[in-house]
């Protein structure tokens, strides 16, 4: 299956009230795209990074009442699991997609990567376009773009605060016609990653 982008559809799947309805829409209509996605980026990426990448769909397995806000595809280079390192993500709320590079509160070295993003601050400004934006929460909404961001703040709380994260990306309105266009989206993602590569080596580095 090649990936022929998202549409209306695939946003309303949040609007099912039930849990398992909820599951069965993002299973159905979602999990598939996200699927075909990998298999246009996977490579690319893994050649981009220097190490090989693999696929994790979220199974919301720990839901058993509350239907999920958002879903989500991680890329990481651990077969078993993608938490607890630096990651890649696509995924969707009900009004917009995501496209994060993500450290998120379960990172077992988490303080150690913040220290070095904030020694070397200015490589993130210098060379991440001002248009991007970055979350402190994987779980809200709400972004703010670099540009107006007060970065050093971000990463000092990312660094001191237990459930302190750092997800930074893009992120595209649902009404967005560049969502509809597989072939463009495509593109989006593999420049998006492109970009933040830089930054997810420098979390790697020993």
């Amino acid at each position: 299956m090649s990936f022929k982008g998202f549409g209306k559809e695939d946003f309303t799947s949040f609007e099912f009230k039930g849990l398992e309805e909820r599951m069965a829409a993002i299973q159905e209509r979602i999990q598939p795209k996200f699927k075909a996605i990998a298999e246009d980026i996977t490579d690319d990426l893994s050649s981009k990074v220097g190490h090989d990448m693999y696929l994790h769909i979220a199974r919301h397995a720990r839901r058993k009442v509350n239907p999920p806000v958002d879903t989500w595809s991680a890329y990481c280079h651990n077969k078993r699991g993608y938490k607890q390192h630096p990651h890649f993500q696509i995924g969707l709320f009900d009004d917009h997609v995501f496209i994060w590079l993500a450290f998120i509160y379960e990172l077992p070295n988490k303080t150690e990567i913040a220290t070095r993003f904030l020694e070397d601050i200015e490589s993130i400004t210098e060379t991440i376009p001002k248009d991007f934006v970055i979350s402190e929460d994987h779980m809200k909404k709400h972004a703010e773009p670099l540009e107006t961001i007060d970065l050093e703040k971000t990463l000092t709380r990312f660094r001191d605060v237990k459930k302190g994260e750092f997800l930074i990306g893009r992120q595209i309105d649902a009404n967005d016609s560049l969502l509809g266009n597989g072939e463009e989206f495509i593109k989006c993602v593999k420049d998006t990653f492109d970009t933040l590569t830089p930054l997810y080596k420098m979390a790697l580095r020993e």
